[in-house]
């Protein structure tokens, strides 16, 4: 994909340092410092225009936002609106985001293992080509990064319109034995899920009554045993709402009586 921008637009993201970052290697291991603060930090792979990670950002003040994409001309839109989204807040910069300009392939070299919290993953290209699988961002060698960098809280959150890079994706992390939960095959059939924020593609795609596909991984150990604890205890409320209705329903059996 090109970009064909306005004039000045790498000048543009140059001069807010405070919020859009053009190098990630000085920050490796260092993001926090960045921040200012030891607030989880979840990262979008592929922000686009931006319209996700800074809806993100207001919604959730207490963690730290990194958008990551590859065009300078995608940067600058999306700093435009993410201080949009936070002057609507009566803030000037966004507090709690940065926008790094990067190529995934290398995201190695961007984070620390253990140093992010969440990977969001929202309407990647989808390759359909099957010589170019390498490049899908849920193929195998992509998520094993993830993985490296991921924390013990770590999961990864996946949607797309693609149904055929839905089913690679599930398979992807089926075959690396990695727990899925909240699975969809149409987010939004019943009804728009305002509880999740939309991307640009989302909301179009919603409009035209698409599905919209979506999963959550889980990767690290916090995150998996909170996981399991929470299924158990689901199951434990199921038995007991059973249980509950056996002894409530009334019996079929005929009554028994006393004559004297």
């Amino acid at each position: 994909m090109r970009l064909r921008g306005r004039k000045g637009i790498l000048e543009a993201i140059e001069n807010q340092k405070e919020l859009c970052v053009l190098d990630a290697k000085p920050h490796k291991g260092r993001w926090h410092e960045f921040f200012g603060n030891d607030n989880p930090i979840y990262i979008e792979l592929g922000m686009g225009k931006g319209k996700f990670i800074s809806e993100m950002s207001v919604r959730n003040p207490h963690i730290n936002f990194i958008g990551v994409d590859m065009y300078d001309e995608l940067i600058r839109r999306a700093s435009e609106k993410a201080r949009a989204a936070w002057a609507a807040q009566g803030v000037d910069s966004p507090p709690n985001l940065a926008l790094l300009r990067a190529n995934i392939e290398g995201i190695e070299d961007m984070f620390a293992p253990n140093e992010i919290e969440r990977i969001h993953l929202n309407f990647s290209d989808p390759w359909p080509k099957a010589k170019h699988a390498r490049r899908r961002l849920t193929h195998q060698r992509f998520v094993a990064k993830y993985m490296e960098i991921l924390n013990e809280r770590g999961e990864i959150h996946f949607k797309t319109d693609s149904q055929s890079l839905f089913e690679f994706s599930l398979n992807s992390f089926a075959d690396m034995e990695l727990v899925m939960r909240n699975i969809s095959l149409h987010l939004h059939k019943d009804e728009l899920r305002d509880d999740l924020v939309l991307t640009e593609y989302e909301s179009k795609f919603v409009e035209r009554g698409n599905n919209i596909h979506r999963v959550e991984v889980v990767i690290g150990a916090e995150a998996l045993a909170a996981h399991r604890q929470a299924k158990l205890a689901a199951q434990k409320n199921d038995q007991s709402e059973e249980t509950s209705t056996a002894v409530d329903e009334p019996s079929t059996a005929p009554a028994i009586t006393s004559e004297g």
